[in-house]
């Protein structure tokens, strides 16, 4: 079975944003601003990258989607910080739709399809625990006799916590809430004209039969100025996380308050 995941990091799709713009080119001119390209790589740092490198199995692909004209202090900047990481592919896409430009991604990572697949998705500011990829191959092979007869199988992961970092290091809240993208995944049969992005999350108990799984805590989801998580999720009241919460997180999700703290102490990132 393969397991691919994607991600997009500041890819200029056309729609697909909670903030519109009437050109591809404005869209990257908002995109690539200085301060909110900080704001991504520090998250995708602190979160995306070290749940993604440390996967107790590292069977899998993870996709991660850029535009064709990302600045090359940023292009750079993302190479170097991916690097140590063979699993994680970077895939330039030209504008367009982007569940479209991520089903294209996922279908050429695919090749011929010969093979069950395992697809997820994940935001560039989420993380997922290192037992993820590891739990999904566990589910395809105890699963197998009672889905003979289902084209679909998705998989959720309902519990984790919501976490704003800053150079004071994480508040958290921990949550329980079905079919939030992260922490979720769709197995396909090979062949299946159709990935993960021909669905939407919040939907797929609609399409599917559904497994959902209540522990163990599976996803941080970041909550900031610039993601829809900010503007659509309101959580409860957040509380800095102490020396136990925060070795947790280190084991569970590879996330490091201190790093957290250094990372959001760094200056910005000089561009040009």
């Amino acid at each position: 079975m393969r397991v691919i995941g994607i991600c997009r990091f500041s890819y200029p799709a056309l729609g697909g944003f909670k903030r519109m713009h009437d050109t591809v080119k404005e869209r990257e001119a908002y995109l690539y601003a200085p301060a909110r390209m900080e704001l991504r790589f520090r998250h995708f740092e602190c979160l995306t990258l070290p749940s993604i490198a440390a996967q107790q199995n590292p069977d899998f692909t993870f996709l991660v989607m850029i535009g064709q004209n990302m600045p090359k202090p940023y292009l750079d900047r993302l190479h170097d910080l991916t690097a140590p990481v063979p699993q994680i592919k970077i895939i330039q896409s030209e504008p367009m739709k982007h569940r479209l430009a991520m089903q294209l991604a996922i279908k050429e990572e695919l090749g011929e399809d010969t093979d069950l697949s395992m697809q997820f998705r994940l935001d560039d500011d989420d993380a997922v625990g290192l037992s993820f990829v590891r739990s999904l191959r566990w589910f395809e092979k105890h699963t197998r006799t009672m889905r003979k007869s289902w084209r679909h199988l998705a998989i959720d992961y309902n519990r984790g916590y919501s976490v704003t970092l800053s150079d004071r290091g994480i508040i958290a809240e921990e949550l329980q809430a079905p079919f939030w993208a992260c922490g979720l995944a769709v197995l396909f049969r090979p062949g299946d004209p159709l990935t993960v992005m021909n669905f939407g999350h919040h939907k797929l108990h609609f399409d599917m039969p559904t497994l959902i799984q209540p522990g163990p805590h599976m996803y941080l989801r970041a909550k900031h100025s610039d993601n829809d998580s900010h503007a659509k999720y309101q959580t409860g009241p957040m509380h800095p996380i102490d020396a136990r919460e925060a070795a947790f997180f280190k084991s569970q999700f590879n996330v490091d308050e201190d790093q957290v703290k250094a990372v959001f102490s760094n200056p910005p990132w000089p561009v040009g």
